[in-house]
């Protein structure tokens, strides 16, 4: 796989211009890169990531941290975490990035006392992302609770960059509360996400417990638009991110019906550039003697081709 041509220095310094809540432990960081930041992030593809230096950050007082995470959140945090962005925003010479995530790690808490002014470090932007095939007018992109960021990105993307490529989201979650997006409702009455109609990218939502949109998997409606009579199979590619048994259903539907699919996974990373070897994701290799072969999440990835990723459905 051709890997994402990397920025000589990618150690960067980010200022932190907006951070808001979405909902209860779903927030959303506004992040201004510096002068080399914004150069390097100006061919940043949908599905990359960024490693941000959280070893610095205080601890919010405890009433604030969510009670179940009091102990953990007293660990110390060595390493860089891992984030992808739901957003990228290139203005004269500087370039914002947005930053989702839900509260659920030390790592986490740490980043909720970030006040606008306050400076991160961070490298980036890693890994490889969406490959975009022209000759695919049609482009499914389906989205599961925290795997969002980068289908939200890809849709902005397409939409500026590939206008000639229809682009329709799925997007899902366990329940309104795990949703990490803001909502409404759309002037037809059904449900509107800002941050998808914002980019004129019409979407459907599902929720496993039915408090928003349909009742049931994400992927069970885009099953129903796979077998709708308008489907063009020679046409379409799926793009996906979210949970693993997500990811496996995607993958199924995708061989099922003959269209191509981008996935991208999601590992505990350690270092971001392929040192650790800590995010191991097993592959078909029609090379190797088993006829598999681990490749790294953050080196070869984190998008992957389905039909490469053997999935444990064990």
């Amino acid at each position: 796989m051709k890997k994402c041509s990397a920025h000589p220095n990618r150690l960067f310094t980010a200022v932190v211009r907006q951070h808001r809540v979405i909902r209860p432990r779903y927030q959303l960081l506004t992040l201004e890169l510096d002068t080399d930041g914004s150069a390097a992030f100006a061919s940043v593809k949908p599905g990359q990531f960024i490693e941000v230096d959280v070893s610095h950050l205080s601890l919010p007082q405890d009433k604030d941290i969510p009670a179940e995470l009091l102990d953990s959140a007293q660990r110390n945090i060595m390493l860089r975490r891992p984030f992808s962005f739901s957003a990228v925003r290139h203005t004269g010479k500087s370039t914002e990035i947005d930053v989702s995530y839900h509260v659920i790690g030390p790592s986490t808490v740490r980043l909720m006392t970030l006040t606008a002014g306050d400076s991160l470090h961070l490298i980036g932007p890693l890994g490889n992302g969406f490959r975009i095939d022209p000759s695919r007018p049609i482009a499914l992109l389906i989205a599961g609770g925290m795997g969002s960021p980068p289908i939200q990105h890809l849709a902005a993307y397409l939409r500026s960059q590939h206008p000639q490529i229809k682009v329709t989201a799925f997007v899902g979650a366990r329940s309104l509360n795990e949703l990490p997006f803001e909502t409404g409702l759309h002037p037809d009455g059904g449900i509107d996400l800002p941050a998808f109609s914002a980019v004129q990218v019409p979407h459907a939502v599902a929720t496993d417990d039915g408090s928003l949109g349909v009742k049931g998997f994400i992927t069970q409606l885009v099953d129903k638009f796979l077998q709708s009579p308008q489907m063009q199979a020679d046409k379409t590619i799926l793009y996906a991110c979210g949970p693993e048994p997500m990811l496996a259903a995607v993958s199924r539907l995708a061989t099922k019906i003959g269209v191509p699919c981008q996935l991208s996974m999601e590992r505990m990373m350690a270092c971001g550039i392929g040192l650790c070897q800590s995010c191991a994701i097993k592959t078909r290799d029609s090379q190797a003697e088993d006829g598999w072969s681990y490749r790294l999440c953050c080196k070869d990835g984190p998008v992957l081709d389905g039909k490469d990723v053997i999935f444990d459905e064990s």
